[in-house]
């Protein structure tokens, strides 16, 4: 299996017999809650929406499937989302075939996409991949797998003597354990079960992968082997293992 970075989504291209293009978390709607805090953005939906269609001209996948939180207000469907989501997801029905894993935001998300575009929220097995939102143990089927999550948001914060040096998405990899997830135990080291979690697509969200680690909040988080977890970049370059940014993080939410 192949990985291609896209730094534009972010998105990721996984490559085996087939082309699965892969985005996270973008939380469609969002803005409408913001102004509900007095913070106010005029929509972005049409420019995540063209982000999502570069992605999809320049791999030209076969599948594209969203990790859920396409959409942003719970428990209920705000009206931003009722008038933005359709036009959105039509476009994108258009140009490729699509999965969605529901996340914890995606209640009524039903309504926008026919039933055998819809997986199940435990989590969906593709070209022997493993794609879950996150929030939920993973289904059995996935012991083994390389895991593609969402929900975790996760972004890095290096800071030197002067201030922040580099805050960016990022992608965290780590295997998994396999006790801790309720999955059957493994032989040997191809058989290992590991995860990425995927950073946002939505540019107002992110949270410090350090926080994550140390405060887990979801199944995987909590079971993921720390110790061995590495650290790249949106475009894919390593940014080091887990360990060496320790000194580094700072505990922050955006």
């Amino acid at each position: 299996m192949i990985l291609e970075f896209l730094s534009q989504g972010p998105a990721l291209l996984l490559k085996d017999e087939k082309k699965v293009l892969a985005v996270a978390d973008l939380h469609l709607g969002i803005e409408s809650e913001l102004d509900r805090h007095g913070l106010h953005f005029r929509s972005r939906t049409r420019e995540r929406g063209e982000r999502v269609e570069a992605c999809i001209r320049e791999t030209g996948p076969d599948l594209l499937i969203l990790l859920g939180d396409l959409k942003h207000g719970i428990p209920f469907t705000s009206r931003q989302e009722l008038r933005e989501i359709p036009e959105f997801i039509d476009r994108l029905r258009s140009l490729v075939p699509l999965c969605l894993v529901p996340g914890n935001h995606d209640v009524g998300i039903q309504q926008f996409f026919h039933p055998d575009e819809m997986g199940a929220k435990e989590g969906v097995v593709i070209d022997g991949a493993g794609y879950v939102h996150g929030h939920m143990y993973p289904d059995k089927s996935l012991a083994g797998k390389l895991i593609i999550a969402g929900h975790h948001h996760p972004m890095v914060c290096l800071r030197d003597e002067v201030g922040c040096a580099l805050r960016s998405p990022a992608y965290l990899f780590s295997p998994l354990s396999e006790e801790c997830l309720g999955f059957p135990l493994v032989r040997g080291e191809q058989e290992r079960s590991r995860v990425i979690f995927m950073p946002s697509f939505n540019e107002l969200t992110g949270y410090d992968l350090l926080r994550t680690v140390k405060e887990p909040f979801s199944p995987l988080s909590r079971c993921i082997k720390a110790g061995e977890a590495e650290v790249l970049l949106p475009d894919g370059t390593f940014l080091g293992p887990l360990q060496a940014l320790e000194g580094y993080g700072a505990d922050q939410e955006s």
